[in-house]
């Protein structure tokens, strides 16, 4: 296969050979705690900690907890959570930028004491107007001139509480002709009287997310920052920041691809929206690209991350087709996942000379290609289910299951033939009748006649009803939101629940999070939070092979 591309090994390659930053390599993980994190985020997972990992380094996970409006704990613990789930661990550099509030002060202060800095009264909308526009040069606030004593006042003030949100900002004094919008004199530091997930109620003036990233890499002698393109009009401002201050490191930012994926949305504001309005279960809906969706849905963390891996990184945007991770996902799961029998929309059929009074037990391997995987006992009887889908009265060309006549192969136990059927008053089929060949034991016939159909089952004796849900994608559109809102294009079919399914009874043994292949129906797993042994539930991971694409051609 061809090597991905990955134009960031080159830069610490030739980082390296040269000896920069005395042969360290350490990279950060940055997520703002406001959302749980989603497959975009995995991809910077594994890119920032693999780099780390191939080059000896380090990997340090940061908080970029400037936003106290928007953050809570609990977006923290489900972030450690995620980036352990993935297989990495940060060791003791676990770090918040709020960490670092009185440092950054610090920082700010000697700006303005330097006449890089200054405290501008312009009201919100006041202050965007004077920013110009794309094509015309923003304006000189009318406070850009404060005297460095006024500043440093005001913005002790602005601390000590004394002003209402809104009233003053902190400003660096840079450039309002710049063709770049971010260097027109940007906000700093802004009031808001909020209490912080982290600090409490410490502060009340907090920095903003361009100024604490770049002091925060400084401070924690990061080597390479590792940003996705949005933030390459940033990194002027990155760099300007620290030319200015006496910082303890100068880290570099290099920017790559972020994951646009089709038939989903990224977006932390669309995803929350999802949530609010209780469109999905939570964050962890199955159907969610957040990766505690994809962990609960069933995706393996390798398989997320030789997804990550195969989509390499560049300098360009690109858009994924879902069926390379969902590829991804059903070869991990092909050699990792036991096989076991489960019957989604079953149907009674009754093997008329069977004794009613007997029970057999086939021995059935857990995998075809694996013998290290041992097997199962699955048990027989008179009555068994099959597949709705897999009987046909009146069978049309090239159905090969079972019908009026048709003998077909019930999986390692025997040949059976129908019969005939019994029908309900309202006509519906309530089982099939069908009769054993006693010499086939095993699905094999010792005359050598062959069969075409081979049907799962699940014996009514033994089996064990279950709960069964069947996941889609969550958009009809491959890019929501692109012609419509994104609302609107929801797929109405995303989930569907069965609750009358029969499985095997070596599945409700199963863990929380097992993984296994249902013979003929794809891959699943037990919930994670709702699978017991009394109540066995099971999500859909994968089809046994892409279907979506075929569906939308």
């Amino acid at each position: 296969m061809e090597t991905p591309s990955n134009f960031l090994r080159a830069i610490i390659e030739e980082d390296l050979a040269h000896n920069r930053n005395e042969g360290r390599v350490v990279t950060r993980f940055p997520p703002e705690p406001n959302g749980f994190l989603h497959i975009g985020h995995a991809k910077s997972i594994c890119l920032n900690f693999g780099l780390a990992r191939d080059y000896g380094g380090r990997c340090h996970l940061r908080f970029d907890d400037t936003n106290p409006g928007k953050e809570d704990p609990v977006y923290v613990e489900s972030i450690k959570e995620d980036v352990h789930w993935l297989g990495f661990d940060w060791g003791s550099h676990l770090h918040h930028a709020s960490d670092y509030f009185e440092r950054l002060y610090g920082f700010a202060v000697e700006l303005i004491r330097q006449g890089k800095a200054y405290v501008c009264s312009l009201p919100p909308e006041e202050m965007r107007r004077y920013r110009g526009t794309l094509t015309e040069p923003g304006v000189n606030s009318p406070y850009r001139d404060r005297p460095v004593e006024e500043n440093l006042d005001l913005f002790a003030r602005m601390r000590a509480g004394e002003f209402p949100e809104g009233a003053h900002v902190l400003r660096a004094k840079i450039d309002m002709a710049s063709p770049n919008m971010n260097m027109r004199d940007p906000a700093l530091y802004r009031i808001l009287h909020q209490e912080h997930q982290n600090t409490g109620s410490n502060w009340c003036i907090y920095p903003m997310y361009d100024f604490a990233h770049g002091l925060s890499d400084a401070l924690e002698h990061i080597t390479h920052s590792i940003c996705t393109l949005e933030f390459a009009d940033h990194r002027p401002l990155y760099d300007w920041i620290l030319d200015q201050l006496d910082v303890p490191a100068r880290p570099r930012q290099y920017e790559f691809n972020r994951l646009n994926i089709n038939y989903t949305v990224t977006s932390k504001r669309k995803l929350k929206q999802l949530v609010d309005e209780r469109l999905v279960s939570g964050w962890d809906d199955p159907r969610m690209p957040t990766i505690s969706g994809m962990r609960r849905r069933g995706f393996p963390p390798a398989a997320l991350r030789d997804f990550c891996e195969r989509i390499g990184v560049s300098r360009s945007d690109s858009c994924v087709d879902m069926s390379l991770l969902e590829n991804c996902v059903r070869e991990e799961l092909d050699a990792a996942a036991p096989r076991a029998m489960a019957v989604l929309r079953p149907l009674r059929v009754v093997i008329e000379n069977y004794p009613e009074d007997r029970e057999e037990f086939f021995d059935l391997p857990n995998h075809p290609k694996n013998p290290d995987m041992g097997g199962r006992k699955a048990g027989f009887s008179r009555e068994i289910f099959i597949e709705r889908d897999d009987f046909m009265e009146s069978p049309c060309p090239k159905f090969f299951r079972l019908a009026p006549g048709r003998e077909v192969r019930l999986r390692g136990a025997y040949l059976i033939t129908c019969t005939g059927v019994r029908k309900g008053p309202d006509g519906e089929i309530e089982a099939v009748i069908c009769s054993y060949d006693p010499q086939t034991r095993g699905g094999d016939a010792p005359d050598g006649r062959k069969v075409k159909g081979t049907l799962h089952w699940v014996g009514a004796r033994h089996g064990r009803r279950a709960e069964i849900r069947l996941y889609d994608r969550l958009f009809m559109a491959e890019t929501p939101g692109k012609d419509a809102d994104f609302l609107t294009q929801i797929n109405p079919h995303s989930l569907v629940t069965l609750t009358d399914c029969v499985v095997e009874e070596s599945l409700t043994r199963a863990a929380p999070e097992d993984r296994f292949q249902f013979e003929r129906q794809g891959y699943f797993c037990a919930d994670r939070f709702e699978h017991t042994p009394e109540k066995p539930v099971f999500n859909r991971t994968v089809g046994l092979r892409d279907s979506w694409s075929k569906a939308t051609a």
